[in-house]
């Protein structure tokens, strides 16, 4: 896996839902995370999955993160990033 070309995607997959609002994202907490299928410039197959989830309590900060991996050992370890977002639609930690 190109580590370098993976973590363009997963930030370019990720900064589509720190664009969404904070209510929907509460709506994917506790809900199966959707793989989606990726080919990159070099045309490398990736598979991404992104996941939110209550950051410390209900109700307050969502963390949502994203893994991506080649189908190959790294989907035992895959590469991921991860964004949280309080109830203000303020980023946490940037």
């Amino acid at each position: 896996m190109n580590k370098d070309e993976a973590k363009k995607i997963i930030t370019s997959e990720l900064d589509q839902y720190r664009a969404k609002p904070y209510s929907e994202l509460v709506r994917m907490i506790d809900c199966e995370p959707v793989p989606n299928e990726h080919h990159g410039p070099s045309g490398q197959w990736y598979q991404i999955e992104v996941e939110a989830f209550w950051d410390d309590k209900p109700n307050e900060n969502i963390r949502v993160i994203g893994c991506i991996d080649d189908g190959g050992w790294r989907a035992y370890c895959p590469l991921n990033s991860d964004f949280i977002k309080s109830p203000s639609g303020q980023f946490v930690g940037d």
